[in-house]
């Protein structure tokens, strides 16, 4: 029988190469697109890849110091290494909210009637785009600053009491029973970007109601069974949105059972931190379903194979 370690190395090994593979193959398509296939491109298109860029900086940051502790390596990081990975992760974390929540947010205004009050945000989204992620990147850089002193390098292998720790790093003040309250305020900044993207998500299962309703009753099989690029889109992006509010929920409550019990469980940051990256890793991969180079390649294929076994009947 294997031992844990070696069964949770190899599980941060297989994420941390789908999830960078994914994001880059993403990457890659969306800079495709740009020079090569610009009838293609969609305004959510530049937000995506931020959001691939983001989350293979998340994914790498978050799970290269649980892979080398679990192949063996002993003091990895000194304390400037654990201040830079920390912030490096969690602000490519803070990034991949607020980016998943400014794309759902343009998404919702690009889809609302005309007849809205949000309707008139349409014409500027494109100009909303860079503003929105710069001040995205400067609330992160502040907020996660703040936490960069507050780290250390492991000052021995046993802990007991209340604090952040990991492989090679923990917080200056660990054990002590305030030595959480540092996360209270990054919680607040989280959730208000949650609590935005659980708004949008609303709005768009309405509108996508609406809409289904009003298709219903005008019996049109034509707009049933061809959704608009706009609609598919939609769906993607609530799966993508509630994939991402579960995650984080459940990320959220091991991150704190892990900070305020007393005797730490082994390993258990290790799987939090494959829960953590489950969303930068799976996201890719849910939004290649709505690219047009994608559904334009899926099609050719389905229709070679089509002729291919006609042709083999025959």
């Amino acid at each position: 029988m294997l031992p844990s370690n070696t069964i949770l190395g190899v599980c941060l090994i297989s994420q941390l190469c789908v999830g960078v593979t994914g994001n880059s193959l993403l990457f890659i398509l969306y800079i495709y697109t740009f020079f090569f296939k610009p009838q293609f491109k969609k305004l959510i298109d530049s937000i995506c890849m931020h959001l691939t860029i983001v989350n293979v900086l998340m994914i790498i940051f978050m799970l290269i110091s649980h892979i080398m502790s679990s192949i063996g390596v002993h003091k990895f990081l000194d304390d400037a290494g654990c201040r830079g990975v920390l912030f490096i992760s969690r602000v490519s974390r803070g990034m991949s909210i607020s980016t998943t929540s400014i794309l759902s947010t343009f998404q919702v205004i690009t889809i609302t009637p005309s007849n809205s009050r949000w309707a008139w945000l349409k014409p500027k989204l494109s100009k909303l785009t860079l503003s929105s992620l710069l001040c995205s990147w400067l609330i992160n850089l502040l907020i996660y600053a703040y936490m960069v002193p507050l780290v250390i390098a492991k000052t021995n292998s046993t802990h007991f009491g209340n604090g952040y720790l990991d492989p090679y790093c923990q917080n200056k003040h660990f054990g002590d029973q305030n030595s959480g309250s540092f996360l209270i305020v990054i919680f607040i900044y989280d959730f208000f970007y949650v609590a935005i993207m659980m708004w949008t998500s609303l709005y768009m299962v309405i509108v996508l109601y609406r809409h289904r309703k009003r298709v219903q009753h005008l019996h049109s099989t034509s707009l049933s069974s061809q959704p608009s690029p706009e609609r598919r889109a939609t769906h993607y992006i609530l799966l993508l949105v509630i994939c991402f509010v579960f995650i984080y929920w459940l990320n959220n409550f091991i991150t704190l059972s892990g900070v305020f019990v007393q005797v730490k469980i082994p390993n258990l940051e290790g799987f939090n931190a494959i829960l953590a990256t489950c969303y930068p890793t799976i996201c890719p991969f849910l939004l290649m379903k709505n690219n047009k180079l994608v559904l334009q390649f899926t099609s050719f294929s389905e229709r070679r194979m089509a002729c291919f076994q006609s042709a083999l009947r025959g």
